[in-house]
């Protein structure tokens, strides 16, 4: 199809290289178009929410799978927690890795540190994202990323990796 298409619309350059390396289609008929988020009344002006007064939170919201990074976070949230005692982190979210991820946090000592609530709906997300100090998308190999902008509209700053395609534009 991307061959007889007379306009190939990508999410990011990530994907434009993907298309041009993988499905050998000309570079000139791409046409990057990043996703976006919709700010409104509704996702601002919320008050912060917090867990307690003397904590702070970092949330990782999305699929719990290789592609997503979920073992990068806990590593991370391991580290940070040898320099600072009053982190909680979240993961919310299914996927093949979940279990692995509770054991892992366990084998890393900070299983009491690191809260998995499981699937979110969207209300719960949005919540979520109100309450977080920080959002971390650790993703291995991420076409786009909208999470991170769903975090910013919630006035909740990201850390994306490199291997995304929201970090184009973050």
């Amino acid at each position: 199809g991307v061959h007889l298409a007379d306009t190939v619309s990508a999410v990011s350059n990530f994907v434009t290289q993907r298309l041009i390396t993988k499905y050998y289609v000309d570079p000139n008929k791409i046409q990057v178009v990043y996703n976006s988020v919709e700010f409104n009344d509704k996702s601002m002006g919320f008050a912060r929410e917090r867990i307690s007064d003397e904590e702070k939170m970092v949330l990782f919201l999305g699929r719990v799978t290789l592609q997503k990074g979920p073992d990068y976070f806990l590593d991370a949230a391991a580290k940070v927690c040898q320099v600072l005692p009053n982190v909680k982190f979240v993961i919310a979210g299914t996927g093949d890795m979940l279990p692995r991820m509770i054991e892992r946090a366990a084998h890393l000592g900070i299983g009491h540190r690191v809260i998995f609530p499981g699937f979110v709906n969207r209300d719960e997300g949005d919540r979520l994202y109100r309450m977080a100090d920080l959002f971390v998308m650790p993703s291995v190999s991420e076409p786009f990323g909208i999470v991170p902008l769903e975090a910013m509209k919630h006035g909740t700053p990201v850390i994306v990796s490199k291997q995304s395609g929201v970090s184009e534009i973050l």
